[in-house]
């Protein structure tokens, strides 16, 4: 399948390593003109010293303010992945008033913060344009001293389609994508334990966790005008975790 973004301007958040890294580098060999933001200054400028046409931001999203004056600075932007987020492992006993906050406003409020200061620029300029969110299984399925992390994720599904049917009338098209256990860094030091990695592969078809590459693969096509009549859209990408 051809796929060209020669001529778009694309923002990846959360671009400093993982899921975000490689989507920002594909969307680069694509011909996109990307820009990678991340609060990891160090992370930043390795991706910039290895891929030297990737424009870096740092900034935190938490940070309403702050945050959205970076992201002006780099407007326009045609493309959006909103891909930054954290994990918690918490049962509901040990949630506390900071984790709950960092947990929302990361997976959440900077979500609604990006997402609206691109959106602004889009239709002030009566562009057409393509997000995707970074969710999870866990927005569609209950798992064990997660509730935070799934009311997080269900949040993120609920968004994508409640802006894509306000943005369908302007062509800009708004789709998540909902993984299983992906093979980050991070994710290999979470599900290293062979009793909890063996319990989670057997709740999925496929006997194996995604690759990074797996779920590169469903963002660039959502983005690419292959996907134009798809908005809306929560893709699991989870080896058939939510089938069972």
């Amino acid at each position: 399948m051809d796929i060209s973004f020669s001529g778009k301007r694309a923002l990846v958040t959360g671009a400093g390593s993982g899921i975000g890294r490689g989507v920002a580098i594909r969307l680069l060999k694509g011909g996109a003109k990307v820009i990678a933001l991340d609060k990891n200054a160090e992370a930043l400028a390795t991706l910039r010293q290895e891929f030297p046409l990737i424009e870096t931001v740092q900034a935190d999203l938490t940070d309403w303010d702050a945050s959205k004056t970076a992201i002006k600075l780099v407007l326009p932007i045609d493309l959006l992945v909103n891909n930054a987020g954290i994990a918690t492992v918490d049962p509901v006993t040990d949630v506390t008033a900071e984790k709950f906050d960092s947990t929302f406003h990361v997976n959440v409020r900077s979500l609604f913060l990006v997402s609206q200061t691109v959106v602004e620029d889009l239709l002030n300029r009566k562009s057409t344009g393509a997000i995707v969110n970074t969710s999870s299984q866990a927005a569609r399925a209950g798992l064990l001293h997660r509730t935070l992390y799934c009311s997080s994720k269900g949040a993120v599904d609920a968004f994508t389609r409640a802006l894509a049917i306000e943005l369908g009338p302007h062509n800009i098209r708004v789709n998540a994508v909902n993984p299983t256990v992906v093979l980050t860094e991070l994710g290999k030091q979470i599900w290293s334990e062979p009793a909890k990695k063996e319990w989670m592969l057997s709740k999925i078809p496929l006997n194996r966790f995604a690759e990074i590459e797996d779920v590169e693969n469903a963002i660039v096509f959502l983005l690419s005008d292959n996907a134009a009549m798809i908005t809306g859209t929560c893709l699991p990408i989870d080896g058939g975790f939510l089938a069972c």
